[in-house]
């Protein structure tokens, strides 16, 4: 089991560049202290330096990060590609094990956006359209429809305001940070 019946777990995936850093990174401003922002990239591409492939190292190294900060008290969102048949089984086993309350939520970007998005982006001179390509899966959602689906019209405000209420953090955040 992780964390506890007040615990929050906001599971946020998408392709490359469809906003999902950009809104964890949004949540955890609004929300304050009290929150673990849990990112695939940093897990994976900084701490490991792993190519992302089934049964990767970085995908134990996730599942633990995000059970360690629920059983200490924090609310997570965990954010990344996740590939639904790389990290569907560890994604299903910690939403199984949350004692809390569970949202996952998809970014559904069109990949013109995604190039789009990607060329601001300051990694744009490292990873080449060919590489987007290769890692775009549209809608590579979760079995069982679990997943709220964001579309691109979303704004990030927007977005951000949606997972604040839907998940009840705008009533839980702190007074002060």
């Amino acid at each position: 089991m992780a964390g506890t019946a007040e615990t929050r777990l906001v599971l946020l995936r998408g392709n490359s560049a469809s906003g999902k850093s950009t809104v964890a990174a949004g949540i955890r401003e609004r929300f304050g202290r009290g929150l673990a922002l849990v990112g695939q990239d940093n897990l994976r591409r900084i701490v490991l330096r792993e190519h992302d492939r089934p049964g990767g190292a970085n995908i134990g190294l996730i599942d633990t990060v995000a059970r360690y900060s629920l059983d200490a008290g924090y609310h997570v969102v965990l954010e990344g590609i996740l590939y639904a048949d790389h990290y569907g089984q560890m994604l299903r086993h910690l939403r199984a094990d949350h004692r809390g309350h569970t949202h996952c939520y998809y970014l559904d970007v069109p990949f013109a956006e995604t190039l789009a998005r990607h060329a601001t982006k300051p990694i744009a001179g490292e990873v080449s359209e060919i590489h987007l390509r290769e890692w775009f899966r549209p809608l590579d959602l979760l079995p069982g429809s679990i997943e709220t689906v964001i579309d691109a019209g979303s704004t990030v405000a927007d977005t951000i305001d949606r997972i604040m209420h839907d998940t009840d953090l705008a009533r839980l955040a702190p007074l002060e940070d």
